[in-house]
């Protein structure tokens, strides 16, 4: 496997290499020093994994690039190296696409095994860590669903919100619907009253960043 490995500190990339390229599976192909050059050593040598550090100053973080990466490349596996034993690390790595997370300092038996497990297409969390992390993100989702106004719209308001985005009159949405004129503006005055909304344009954009448009 191809391997690309990002971190700001030349002897880890030195150490790492080393270790990785001992492998008759691995390949270092490319070292990067920042999230910036990271994103530019995919591009250019496709790599099946990605090694990369979460903290490089003065440089893109790794956080930042893993989503890019992950977005513009999924082909690419990131695993993430770091010092942060941390449950709010954990969470927002793998939110932003990262395919796994392994210590630094962890032993070169686990760094080896962690790459094999995410370059075969699951995912690599520590035991220890798995437990935070469901622990994180059952806490995330409760606290998601209680602030979330989008949970307050019934079915039939769900129904009418992205006929409103798209543009339909109120004559329209009844008839697609079967309700009444009255009806669909009774819907349409609870939507913007619950979501907070003043004008049409504000419920477009929240109809947008909810991917409500092709329901």
């Amino acid at each position: 496997m191809k391997i690309v490995i990002a971190d700001d500190h030349a002897v880890v990339r030195s150490g790492f290499s080393m270790i990785l390229n001992y492998q008759p599976d691995m390949e270092v192909v490319a070292t990067a020093a920042d999230g910036i050059e990271a994103y530019q050593m995919v591009a250019k040598h496709n790599p099946d994994v990605l090694l990369m550090d979460l903290s490089m100053p003065p440089g893109e973080s790794g956080l930042i690039a893993t989503g890019k990466i992950s977005s513009d490349y999924p082909d690419t596996r990131i695993l993430i190296l770091t010092m942060y034993d941390d449950e709010e690390y954990l969470f927002h790595v793998l939110k932003n696409g990262a395919a796994g997370y392994v210590l630094k300092n962890a032993p070169d038996e686990e760094l080896l095994t962690a790459i094999r497990t995410v370059h075969q297409g699951e995912t690599y969390i520590h035991s220890k860590m798995a437990t935070s992390l469901v622990r994180e993100f059952i806490k995330k989702d409760q606290e998601s669903s209680d602030s979330d106004p989008f949970n307050l719209l019934t079915k039939r308001e769900i129904e009418v919100l992205p006929l409103v985005a798209k543009g339909y009159g109120n004559k329209e949405i009844a008839e697609k619907l079967f309700i009444s004129v009255k009806t669909v503006e009774v819907h349409k005055a609870k939507i913007m009253e619950k979501l907070g909304l003043k004008s049409r344009p504000e419920l477009v954009e929240y109809a947008l960043k909810k991917k409500l448009l092709d329901f």
